[in-house]
């Protein structure tokens, strides 16, 4: 015998079941609703704000400590939020993956919905099509045959089905005919291009490389092979580059070029560079020949070589009492990007013979400070820049004698001093002097420091992002898909053809937009004008609800063309 008890514990098991699959069912609906959809691509598009507002670690570490030193408390929060690693934030990539899973979860269902609309007959055609928002009645004396014909004419490019006497009104001929699909079809197609977008971009993030390196546009200048992360002044790649399998390939400075408008605005940059894949080919008068404006990079495959920006490298020439030369040369820091006053520093170490011992040597290292003018303007002794172009460059400097710091394990400037070496005593001014192209100044012990000029510098941006080619595919693909959603109207339109008890033909036709009648009005009036014009008798009478100006219609067309 069955045990009473089993059925009351199988439904409270049913019933605590539902209770529980009832919200993540709830919960899955409202995430896969496109409604949802839309909000998350809202607050991923506000998510990305403080990313573009706020200095980021993956840009710049530097820029971030210097935020959070000066902002102090308010620093320390935006940190713990996560504000200077947006990006990579828990956040953020929270809402991109519930996006991800909303686009799916509604796109998926809304395409299938699509496919059976495409295989199923349009509906029939209703009974009262004087209800429908624009309708028409036509009375000819056409035959009905005839009529069928004109209508079945004017419907050859609708998808349509024809119904004789099998229709809602027996014994009538009945067509029924559906166009737009296509608007449907640009809506998902843009929705799946913008989950395509997103997913592209993501993907980009694990594989891509970004390394700067500046170079002086000099013909001693070596060249720069892309094999490895230690040869950029700055690099960041994806999870997924350890940097062991750059793109080869090499490239060498020719030159760098400015043009300028006469208010010291530039106007184009341009560079010659020689470039080759072949590591093996060392000689830089056999490489291709290329020249890299502002968005007119170098593309080697997936590889693009840019020219972001310029500046100026003063050179030095440091003569010790022993008679020893150093030159040396450095790119400076542009303070002022409309006249390119420029800021930085050279150091210079001692020669071996002259102090014996290291400490000594660390004690009496040279640095040059100051500041570096293409076109020089004194304000007395003051220095400044009243164009971009070198014209007549000049330097305002402080040469300082003693340690450096390069030896004390901590990271140092390549473009100012750490003002405690200064404070401390650990590095004492000998000299401050305005120096033209040639000049001299003497220090104390004998040393003399001579300003050669300058020349300019480049910094060029190696980029690898095969993921930037279907962005743009993506990109084009929405705007294609937006463009047919926006411009199509889904539209349905009937046509029943009956005989009167005088034995005239009849033709009622109806039309309906599914979406909105925006300019499906005169598409249905053009159709209705048509039948009208195709009368191959005298019209005796018509009705038309939103449009009573017309002539009566007779139909009369050859061919006919059914249930497609």
């Amino acid at each position: 015998m069955s045990d009473p008890s089993a059925a009351p514990s199988s439904t409270y098991r049913r019933t605590l079941l539902n209770r529980i699959i009832s919200p993540l069912r709830n919960a899955w609906r409202v995430l896969t609703s496109m409604r949802t959809a839309l909000v998350l691509l809202f607050f991923l598009a506000i998510a990305a704000i403080p990313g573009a507002l706020l200095p980021q670690r993956s840009l710049n570490q530097g820029n971030v400590n210097d935020f959070i030193a000066e902002n102090g408390f308010i620093g320390e929060i935006y940190d713990r939020l996560q504000l200077f690693d947006v990006f990579s934030s828990w956040w953020f990539t929270a809402i991109y993956a519930l996006l991800f899973t909303s686009l799916i979860g509604c796109l998926l269902p809304r395409s299938f919905d699509l496919v059976r609309q495409l295989r199923a007959a349009p509906p029939a055609t209703p009974r009262n099509l004087g209800r429908l928002p624009h309708s028409a009645t036509l009375v000819t004396t056409a035959t009905r045959q005839e009529a069928s014909a004109a209508v079945d004419h004017q419907l050859k490019r609708w998808r349509r089905t024809v119904r004789e006497g099998d229709g809602r009104i027996p014994g009538a001929t009945e067509f029924s005919a559906e166009r737009g699909y296509s608007r449907e079809i640009g809506n998902i197609v843009f929705h799946f291009s913008l989950l395509g977008l997103l997913i592209a971009f993501a993907v980009g993030k694990f594989i891509y490389y970004e390394g700067m390196r500046v170079i002086i546009a000099e013909p001693d200048s070596p060249a720069f092979c892309n094999t490895t992360p230690a040869a950029f002044d700055s690099f960041r790649a994806g999870l997924l580059v350890d940097g062991t399998n750059l793109h080869p390939f090499c490239f060498n400075v020719k030159d760098f070029a400015a043009d300028y408008l006469p208010t010291g605005q530039a106007a184009m940059f341009r560079s010659n560079i020689d470039y080759t894949t072949d590591l093996t080919n060392t000689d830089p008068t056999t490489w291709d020949k290329v020249q890299l404006r502002v968005n007119h990079p170098l593309r080697l495959d997936n590889v693009r070589v840019y020219l972001q920006g310029h500046g100026f490298a003063p050179r030095f020439t440091v003569t010790f009492p022993n008679g020893e030369v150093r030159t040396d040369i450095q790119q400076w820091q542009p303070d002022e990007l409309v006249t390119f006053l420029s800021s930085g520093i050279l150091r210079f170490d001692q020669p071996a013979g002259m102090y014996p011992r290291l400490e000594d040597r660390r004690k009496n290292q040279i640095v040059i400070q100051g500041l570096f003018a293409p076109t020089a303007q004194f304000d007395g002794n003051l220095l400044s820049s009243r164009f971009p172009s070198m014209t007549d460059p000049a330097v305002a400097i402080d040469v300082l004698r003693g340690d450096t710091g390069l030896d004390s394990g901590q990271p140092q400037s390549v473009f100012s001093l750490d003002p405690a070496l200064i404070e401390s005593g650990a590095l004492e001014r000998e000299a401050r002097v305005n120096l033209r192209p040639g000049e001299s100044t003497e220090l104390p012990d004998g040393t003399t420091v001579t300003f050669d000029g300058a020349e300019e510098f480049a910094n060029f941006q190696v980029s690898y992002d095969p993921a930037q080619n279907w962005v743009g595919i993506f990109a084009l693909t929405m705007v294609g898909g937006l463009v047919l959603s926006l411009l199509v109207t889904r539209r349905r339109l009937w046509a029943r053809i009956t005989t009167a008890q005088d034995g005239r033909t009849v033709i009622e036709l109806g039309g309906l937009a599914k979406t909105d009648r925006a300019g499906w009005g005169r598409e249905f009036d053009i159709i209705r004008d048509r039948l009208t014009d195709a009368a191959a008798s005298t019209p005796t009478s018509m009705n038309d609800q939103e449009h009573s100006n017309g002539t009566a219609a007779a139909a009369g067309a050859p061919g006919r063309d059914r249930n497609q």
